[in-house]
């Protein structure tokens, strides 16, 4: 059965009623998401498909008349035959089947032009869709240094579509594709393939079933049959519409009928497939005769930066520069959002009476965002690194690299990928597992990868170690080597309970590791820095809302309920004794600002409550009920540590208008016999919590959507929270005990 589509032109949308949608798609490493950027430029919008953490990218374009036009980044793949969420999502999206996402009127179809046999594979699919497509060869530069000529005018001929050659990354062939875009109709494909013919009889009734009890027209239809029977796994992730239940019954037939008479109905149709591709091929791509012979320069480099001991040392001279930029570059940034709330704080105290509100701003809204955006430049500095590494292809190299090691656990090299990812978020980890192959290899790899430091961490990192060492240049190491040690506890923890589970409750045999390592390329400073400032957005949007919300809230409970007079000055040491001082001056007392008085309404308040409550817990640890307050805020956010201390210890600072750095606040701060709160070692054990505990709300939400229960959250909660305490308890007794 010989399987075509005829050419014909297709329709716009009628006199533009609204924008045309064109969805991108293409295998990963093709080039896709920086045609995406060139097209869209910072016109885009980044979130999650809802139903499913999958990142959805939207970007507005407009046409060459003007006319505006919707571009879908969808995620990377390799076929539409999905065996993981993220193709599901890109395969539904095609299908019409998300009603979260239009179907998209058009196709803008990526493919790495110097492996355009097997990009081809995702091609031909999505031409089966009777959708009008336009063929992008990206990378042509890349082809031509491997000695490949690609017949552009043959090919577009052969297929009937239009085909345009670029080069993405330096801007070459864009107005080609936007002229591309802009076109009133395109021409729908007219390639034709040979289905096995023992298989086209279910096409033909899947077919039928599609168009009748799930609304199909008859091309989408026949596509959708097609990947049905390739898709042994049937891949279905949340949103999407589900099968109708003659379709679903029909499938089940057929299958059960080829395994009974042994036949492999869905190699035969890859087989079939592929035979189409190679004979386009064949007529397309030349192969120069003089075409450089040994290593390319992208061998030469992998010798080094993939070799059992240099490779080590690589990795490792990365990661020390860029913890030497956090240090080094961000401080003077650091400074200057730091006066500027501080300064921000003090207006307000100028031109505002003395009362709740006034402390509602300055000491809740103010000090509480402030102490998370001051953070601001180094997170950006992180992100920026990220954003180097991945456009170089370097980060394919790491994950090639860990592979030895991750061997040894029961993993292979493509957990590396979200576990690098979760040193962003931890969130954006969990995502990046879809692409992991085997479930329980997936399920170990979300319940580790919250071990790995997140860019929420480092506030408390920076504060701590602030903490430690307060300054000088001959501190600079020390500072290096304290954030390092950070970095290494995290795949430390997770390796060992990767080793722990892989043995134990999901046990399974280790995968070979199967990875594609994309070419190296120089990195577009204009895509590192836009996905920079994406990220960077995120975090300020966090921080103008959530931690803006609970900064509020921790300032309600910290200062509620108030305490009245008498009871306040009985509380005082100075004032017991003394209530007929205290009455003679009871609203002295009231309006005061005395470090002491706001001690004791910290204690008496809901917060010091909840931390008095957890006290005797985290107090073997070497932390008061004041850090426990911070523990339990930091629950929503872990950042919101370090807003919590500045709410904390602003009630107990000295009271006059300068605002005194948090850094010397912890250093002031005592137990009540007078000795130092925050020592070394308690600063130290304070961090090695926050490597270990799962104190993020919001990726235990994500856990929960991924693993679709709620007994592994749950599990990943009290597993993780567990190992923070015994290991902190271990550090803080044994380094007590050694005199520290």
């Amino acid at each position: 059965m010989t399987m075509s589509v005829n050419h014909t032109k297709s329709s716009p949308p009628s006199a533009h009623s609204r924008p045309l949608v064109y969805a991108l798609v293409g295998n990963p490493n093709c080039g896709k998401s920086t045609l995406f950027n060139a097209l869209t430029g910072l016109k885009q919008k980044v979130g999650n498909y809802p139903g499913v953490t999958v990142e959805k990218k939207v970007g507005a374009a407009y046409s060459q008349h003007g006319h505006p036009i919707t571009l879908i980044d969808l995620p990377g793949a390799y076929s539409l035959a999905a065996r993981s969420p993220d193709e599901a999502v890109t395969r539904d999206v095609l299908l019409g089947r998300r009603a979260d996402t239009p179907q998209p009127d058009r196709i803008l179809c990526v493919v790495d032009a110097a492996n355009l046999e097997r990009n081809l594979y995702l091609v031909h699919q999505v031409l089966d869709l009777g959708r009008p497509v336009i063929l992008v060869l990206n990378m042509m530069d890349l082809a031509e240094q491997a000695g490949i000529n690609i017949r552009v005018a043959r090919l577009e001929k052969l297929l009937g579509i239009p085909v345009i050659a670029c080069e993405a990354a330096n801007g070459k062939g864009i107005v080609d594709i936007k002229l591309a875009m802009s076109r009133a109709d395109l021409p729908l494909s007219r390639h034709a393939w040979d289905v096995p013919a023992a298989i086209a009889p279910a096409v033909a009734e899947l077919q039928s079933s599609l168009v009748a009890n799930d609304g199909k027209a008859p091309l989408i239809a026949r596509a959708e049959a097609l990947l049905l029977l390739t898709d042994q796994d049937a891949m279905r992730v949340a949103g999407s519409t589900p099968l109708s239940a003659r379709t679903h019954s029909i499938l089940e037939h057929w299958k059960k009928r080829w395994d009974a008479g042994g036949m492999d109905w869905s190699g035969a149709l890859v087989n079939s497939r592929y035979d189409a591709i190679s004979a386009i091929c064949a007529g397309i791509v030349e192969q120069k005769e003089n075409a450089r012979t040994g290593p390319s320069r992208s061998d030469k480099i992998d010798a080094v930066v993939t070799h059992p001991v240099w490779g080590w040392l690589v990795l490792g001279a990365l990661m020390t520069v860029l913890f030497l930029s956090i240090f080094t570059f961000a401080g003077y940034p650091m400074e200057l959002i730091e006066s500027w709330f501080d300064g921000l704080a003090g207006r307000v105290k100028e031109s505002m009476a003395p009362g709740d509100l006034r402390d509602l701003i300055t000491d809740g809204a103010i000090t509480g965002v402030g102490g998370v955006v001051v953070f601001l430049p180094q997170i950006l500095i992180l992100f920026f690194f990220i954003g180097l590494l991945e456009s170089t292809g370097y980060m394919a190299r790491a994950a090639f690299i860990m592979d030895r090691v991750m061997s040894f656990v029961g993993l292979n090299g493509k957990a590396f990928i979200p576990l690098l990812s979760a040193h962003a978020c931890a969130i954006p980890g969990i995502m990046a597992a879809r692409t992991i192959e085997s479930p329980r290899d997936r399920l170990v790899t979300i319940l580790i990868a919250p071990f790995m430091s997140c860019s929420a961490r480092l506030p408390v990192y920076f504060l701590m170690i602030a903490t430690i060492v307060p300054g000088g240049e001959a501190s600079l190491a020390m500072k290096v080597g304290l954030m390092m040690l950070m970095y290494m506890l995290g795949p430390v923890g997770a390796f060992g309970f990767a080793w722990l589970f892989k043995r134990t409750l999901l046990k399974s045999e280790p995968p070979v590791l199967i990875m594609e390592l994309p070419p190296y390329r120089l990195p577009r400073i204009r895509d590192v820095l836009l996905h920079m400032f994406e990220r960077a957005w995120m975090f300020l949007k966090r921080a103008g809302t959530v931690i803006l919300g609970i900064s509020i809230v921790l300032w309600f409970l910290s200062a509620y309920p108030k305490m009245d007079v008498a009871e306040e000055a009985s509380q005082r040491p100075e004032a017991r004794g003394q209530t007929e001082m205290v009455a003679a001056n009871a609203e002295a007392v009231v309006v005061t600002e005395n470090g002491g008085n706001e001690s004791e309404q910290l204690r008496h308040s809901f917060a010091g409550m909840a931390g008095r409550a957890i006290e005797p817990v985290i107090k073997p640890l070497g932390f008061n009920w004041e850090i426990g307050i911070g523990l339990i805020g930091s629950l929503a956010a872990r950042e919101m540590f370090v807003s919590t201390m500045k709410v904390v210890y602003n009630v107990e600072s000295e009271g006059d208008d300068d605002v005194v750095p948090l850094r010397d606040a912890l250093a002031k701060a005592t137990w009540p016999d007078g000795r130092p709160l925050f020592t070394p070692l308690v600063c130290l054990t304070l961090m090695i919590f926050y490597v270990f505990a799962m104190q993020c709300l919001a990726t235990l939400a994500v856990v929960r959507r991924e693993t679709n229960s709620l007994r592994w959250p749950l599990f990943q909660l009290g597993y993780m929270t567990g190992t923070a305490w015994v290991v902190c308890f271990t550090v803080y007794q044994v380094g007590t005990l050694l005199g520290f």
